[in-house]
Formats: C-alpha cells, structure tokens, sequence
C-alpha cells in the first residue's frame, strides 16, 4: 500500500439465487437453486482485468453444498479476501436471540473455513440486518470489523418497491419489517467508527458508503439503475460522489452485488429487480467504467486491508481519524 492515493475497499456480497428468492417469498427456494458455477468465474475474470483484490462475503449455506465449493474454492486460489454473509441469509437476523446469532455466525464460518480454507474476520449482516446482540457476538468471537450499515434515509422505500414486487402475505411482510434498515439509518456515520459494547470491548463499523451530507446510495446497483435512464446523468452522479467522499473524508466502501453481472436471461426468476433488463456485457463495461473512475481517486483493497488501516489510524485511508469519543451501542 504504497500509492499516495486515500485506501478504498471493494466487496461483493455473493447472494445466491434462492437467496433472492427465498425473501422474496417466492417457491422452489428450498432446491437452493444456484448460479456460482458460472457467475464466480465472470466476476473473477472481471476483477483480473484491474489486478483488484477484493472481499467476497459468502454464504453458510451455500458452502456447505458440495456443488458450490470449487466456484468458492476459486475465489480464495485467486487472492481474494473472504467475509461472513450469515448462514442462513435472512434478512430477519436482526429478530434472533442472542444465542441463535452466535450458531448463525459460528455454523457459517465453519463450513465457509472448509470450503475455502480461510477464516473470517469480516461479516456483513443480509438485508443489511444488524442489531445490539450481533456486534455483541462478533466482538466476542474476535471479528476484526462489522459491516452491515448502509446509512441512508432511503431504505422504507427500496423495502416498499420489493414489497409491491412480491405476493407476500402480511405475516412474510411483518418477519421482513426490517430488510433495508430504517429511516433512523440515515442519521448513522458514512465513515468508520468504534461500537462500543457494555462487556467494554470495541468493534470497527465499516458502513457500506453513502453519499455524504445527503445519504443517498452509492453503490453499483443504484449507479446501473440511473444508467438505464441516463449514461450522462450516471457519470455526473458517480463523479459527484467521488468527490463529496474526498471533500468529507470518508474514505469509501464500494459494494457490488451478483446481478450487477447478470442478465435476467440468465435467471428470469429474479427479473423483479431493477436493472435486470440490462445485458450482462453491458453492466460488465458499466462496472469497468466505475472501476477506472475510482482507481484514480482511490487505491483500491480488499476489506480486511481496509479495516487493518483504519484500526492503524493509518493516513492512506484519507480519513479523518477515527473519534476515541466511540459511539454507544447499548445504553
């Protein structure tokens, strides 16, 4: 890390198809249909082009299965950093007791260990789910960092479109009340800072980026649904992010997700979600794009780097420090 460029970290929430489906209450979830077999290897191939690292946060369930684990197994021989997505993604976490979270956190780091030989330091929460009892559990299993924030006020409303995109019934609703956050989201940090527990043990927040001062979503998905309407109104608004991020210095936290490198003819099943009538070549010259309009700003990591610098106080994440006034999570 020795570009005199501010650090930026890039991750990938490896989401599987029944994973989209099985929220979006939709049947024949349970077969665990799967497109890793052929989505992983694009995505790396994607990612050689740059020589970018990144961190992968993968499923419990799905490195359990037998027929993902040489797709998973690649993403570790490629270099890339691997983080904790739950076991059994559902977006609801954030309802589990205490002692459900930890054989959630637990169950999954086992079977992504024997699937690709690493072990987690990193997790993210599905649905960016999150409450007092996970960071309490990730700060005692020794997790480097926690990433399950996404701080915009906009989240009822994404929650409200998949919402009137699905045939959930009023019970399936009220179980994903939560999927996408709150408005009180909105009012959390854009850049990293300390959960500090009652056990006194502290634990690095790394929010998934927002627009600072205005909150408003800053990542691949949100970048090719504008596309759709304006290439023109998706550089200026790319370009406008990169440099509120730099004025503010916030660092930045990029988050690709896999139907930013699927095209709905590859799985009709989730053609509910926007963008998902763009061509996959298209949305993969649309990620390249971003890509080389970020590296010029930013030196580009993987998450574990990301959060050993900031931990560091490290200068190369362009940040202000980090407050040792540390945000309570629990009163």
């Amino acid at each position: 890390m020795n570009n005199a460029k501010p650090l930026a970290c890039l991750s990938l929430d490896l989401d599987n198809q029944w994973s989209y489906m099985k929220i979006h209450g939709d049947p024949g979830w349970e077969k665990y249909p799967s497109y890793l077999e052929h989505l992983v290897p694009r995505i790396l191939e994607s990612l050689n082009t740059f020589n970018l690292k990144i961190t992968f946060f993968i499923v419990g369930q799905d490195a359990l299965r037998e027929t993902n684990r040489k797709a998973l197994a690649e993403i570790a021989k490629h270099g890339h950093d691997i983080g904790n997505h739950s076991f059994h993604h559902e977006p609801w976490l954030s309802s589990y007791p205490v002692s459900k979270i930890r054989k959630e956190i637990m169950d999954a780091e086992r079977a992504i260990h024997e699937a690709t030989g690493q072990k987690t330091v990193g997790f993210r929460g599905p649905g960016f789910s999150w409450s007092e009892g996970l960071m309490s559990v990730l700060a005692e299993l020794d997790y480097l960092y926690d990433a399950s924030t996404l701080p915009t006020y906009l989240g009822p409303l994404a929650r409200l479109y998949y919402f009137s995109k699905s045939g959930l019934s009023r019970e399936a609703k009220q179980e994903r009340r939560n999927l996408f956050g709150s408005f009180r989201d909105g009012r959390r940090p854009v850049r990293p800072y300390f959960w500090v527990l009652r056990s006194n043990r502290r634990l690095l927040e790394i929010p998934v980026t927002t627009v600072p001062a205005f909150k408003l979503p800053f990542h691949l998905s949100y970048l090719l649904y504008l596309n759709r309407y304006s290439p023109l109104l998706m550089l200026d608004y790319l370009n406008a992010a990169i440099g509120l991020c730099r004025l503010f210095q916030t660092g930045l936290s990029f988050l690709l997700h896999p139907l930013d490198f699927l095209g709905c003819d590859e799985v009709p099943e989730l053609a509910f979600f926007p963008g998902m009538t763009v061509k996959k070549e298209d949305k993969i010259r649309l990620f390249q794009g971003v890509i080389r309009r970020i590296s010029r700003s930013f030196q580009i990591v993987d998450m574990r780097s990301y959060a050993n610098a900031a931990l560091g106080r490290s200068q190369k994440l362009g940040l202000q420090p980090i407050s040792q006034e540390s945000r309570f999570l629990e009163r």
